[in-house]
């Protein structure tokens, strides 16, 4: 019998991955057994992947009013991007990938080796966070990302941009729902219901 792997997108709670507060539904006597893949700051991550390009395009304005002084707070107080993302996998459920059971510390194995190779199948998402929780019900990995497009035409040449990061890496939205649900596609199929388009991380 097969189980399921599901990924989905959430608001992001460093504090909470990195376990610098547990949540209620977190067994405290396994947190140890938790695998953090990565671990930076945020901000100096920004600073490292955006200075270069931040200057390049500060140099260009002549009005102080039009330079952008931290690009770190023009993201964080923007309309349009989030500073970062978050995607959560998990393979089963608690009832048939339980932490503690064989069939969990599978699902554990293949989320690590799905982990490892997570950064060098997604060149545009600047990895920053990463934990296996092997602390709650089910084994699961969030991983928390900044979406970087490189060598773009219009603001900073490398900036935050979902949709310009996942266009770099060969996916494309399908038809106008696909664009309202944040779809990607990169194969240009759809799914087998005909409705969402599918996508490949």
């Amino acid at each position: 019998m097969g189980v399921t792997i599901s990924g989905m997108t959430g608001a992001g709670s460093i504090r909470h991955n990195n376990r610098s507060f547990s949540a209620a539904n977190v067994d405290r006597s396994r947190t140890e057994q938790n695998i953090v893949f990565c671990n930076e700051d945020l901000k100096q991550v920004y600073h490292m992947v955006f200075d270069e390009a931040l200057a390049a395009y500060n140099a260009k304005k002549t009005k102080t009013r039009d330079k952008i002084p931290d690009y770190y707070e023009h993201i964080r107080q923007s309309k349009q991007e989030k500073l970062f993302h978050e995607a959560i996998f998990q393979i089963g459920n608690m009832s048939d990938c339980g932490c503690g059971t064989p069939d969990g510390e599978r699902a554990a194995a293949a989320l690590k080796d799905f982990a490892e190779s997570f950064a060098e199948r997604n060149p545009h998402l600047r990895v920053f966070n990463m934990v296996l929780h092997m602390d709650e019900a089910t084994p699961h990995l969030h991983v928390d990302f900044i979406p970087v497009a490189t060598e773009q035409s219009r603001g900073l040449s490398t900036r935050v941009s979902m949709k310009q990061a996942l266009k770099q890496q060969g996916f494309v939205g399908v038809g106008s729902k696909a664009d309202r649900m944040g779809g990607v596609d990169g194969t240009g199929e759809r799914s087998s219901d005909g409705d969402r388009p599918a996508a490949r991380f």
